[in-house]
């Protein structure tokens, strides 16, 4: 119905390296999707409930665009990767990544998920931290990396970029 493949799990080591080698090298497979392009990997997660939702939506919104970006991800905690293929110097392929990206966070979040599942906050998914956490929420976290790192050494311009 939904065009899925098999599912394949591991009962021993061997076996669960194999797996994982096949999504390890799925980022050089999409190189081949545009030679000469760089990957730019996002993720989100969403709750399993709303996954195939999620994912039927942002595929849509993929198919409409004219940058190669294939979706991968360990699905079973609700955790999904987009990885645009752009050409880093074109503006315009930044801005497509940029806007599928966000319309892809802002659906996490409305379906109660988070804007990111293991790629990190860091200085991409910053601005999207208040929409998710709320402002109060954001400026308890500011407070406390400022009580634990006044000097602020910890991973610099992460995360509170304008500190």
């Amino acid at each position: 119905k939904h065009n899925a493949g098999a599912f394949q799990f591991a009962t021993d080591a061997a076996e669960r390296d194999r797996l994982w080698q096949a999504r390890k090298g799925a980022i050089w497979s999409a190189q081949s999707l545009r030679p000469g392009a760089e990957p730019w990997v996002t993720d989100v997660c969403v709750p399993i409930s709303r996954l195939a939702e999620c994912l039927e939506e942002t595929r849509r919104d993929l198919a409409e665009s004219y940058l190669p970006a294939p979706v991968v991800g360990h699905v079973g905690d609700g955790n999904f990767h987009v990885c645009f293929m752009v050409d880093k110097n074109d503006p315009a392929d930044l801005a497509e990544a940029q806007r599928l990206n966000t319309r892809m966070i802002e659906r996490a979040l409305a379906m109660d998920g988070t804007c990111t599942g293991e790629h990190g906050i860091g200085t991409g998914k910053a601005q999207f931290l208040p929409m998710e956490l709320g402002d109060a929420n954001v400026e308890l976290q500011r407070k406390l990396k400022l009580c634990l790192d006044p000097q602020n050494i910890l991973n610099p311009g992460k995360i509170f970029i304008d500190d």
